[in-house]
């Protein structure tokens, strides 16, 4: 069993928790991931770590309430518990040797872009931060993104907060005015990688996107989280989840990551009105 020891709600559909993992903590690694079941019966999904602290034996996981799973997560409080939580997962993110990069998140993608740009930020480069949300209420991670940034750069869909636009028309301002990227880190839904990822293939400019498809057991043996880079089957759980991004097949992504939809719509209402009944 695992400790809640902090819960924080960063907007309407967003939550941040502090769980108790010291030996996840010793070991994680930005770009790494964990997988969690909430309790005995609950399914395993796989979400990164946003943050750790190997000194408190704490790991930080920042997710949307978006299926059955998420939403039995947001209901615990802090001091529960959750029933597993296994990692370190993944290859970490190579974030070493490099003197200027831009790292792009968009929605709740920037929970995973924040570790990556902190760690690039403290191995020495220049981090050049955009982020993208669709309005002011759903901006998360403002002032962490600040610190760790070198030129920060926030952008909304409405234009409600920040420069109104999407990431892809700061990324092609700042790289027309002359900066030179050694690395261009997207991290966001799939459509949003795959036009930062088109636009940079334009410029010849290197760019890993992060892929978190369908997973189950995170070690590669299930086959869920299979991806076509460079027309060869990759695993996210064990080859990624970073990848080129001039490499990835986006659209067969997409195609497969919208299978279960409507299957986890119907959980997660079925699941809500199970936990309201609850605290009636």
């Amino acid at each position: 069993m695992y400790k809640i020891v902090k819960k924080e709600k960063l907007n309407p559909t967003v939550t941040l928790m502090e769980i108790e993992a010291p030996y996840i903590a010793r070991k994680a690694l930005a770009g790494q991931f964990i997988i969690l079941r909430v309790d005995e019966e609950g399914e395993r999904i796989p979400l990164t770590v946003a943050d750790y602290d190997r000194e408190k034996g704490t790991v930080t996981i920042i997710f949307q309430i978006v299926g059955a799973t998420t939403e039995k997560l947001n209901a615990k409080e802090e001091n529960e518990y959750i029933e597993d939580f296994v990692g370190p997962l993944g290859t970490a993110s190579h974030t070493k040797g490099f003197k200027k990069v831009a790292v792009v998140g968009g929605g709740v993608g920037c929970a995973i872009a924040y570790p990556t740009a902190k760690q690039l930020h403290e191995d020495g480069a220049q981090v050049h931060a955009i982020v993208g949300f669709r309005n002011k209420d759903l901006v998360i991670l403002e002032k962490q993104f600040k610190e760790c940034s070198d030129k920060f750069i926030i952008v909304t869909d409405d234009g409600s907060y920040g420069e109104k636009g999407l990431v892809t028309d700061a990324l092609k301002k700042l790289i027309e005015s002359g900066e030179n990227y050694d690395e261009v880190i997207a991290i966001g839904p799939l459509v949003m990688m795959k036009f930062v990822s088109k636009l940079t293939k334009e410029y010849g400019i290197k760019t890993v996107v992060s892929m978190n498809p369908i997973m189950v057991d995170g070690t590669g043996m299930c086959g869920g989280c299979r991806l076509t880079v460079g027309g060869e089957t990759k695993f996210a759980c064990v080859d990624g989840p970073d990848f080129d991004g001039h490499l990835v097949d986006f659209d067969e992504a997409m195609a497969r990551s919208s299978i279960y939809k409507g299957y986890e719509r119907k959980e997660h209402e079925e699941t809500c009105n199970l936990l309201k009944g609850g605290r009636d």
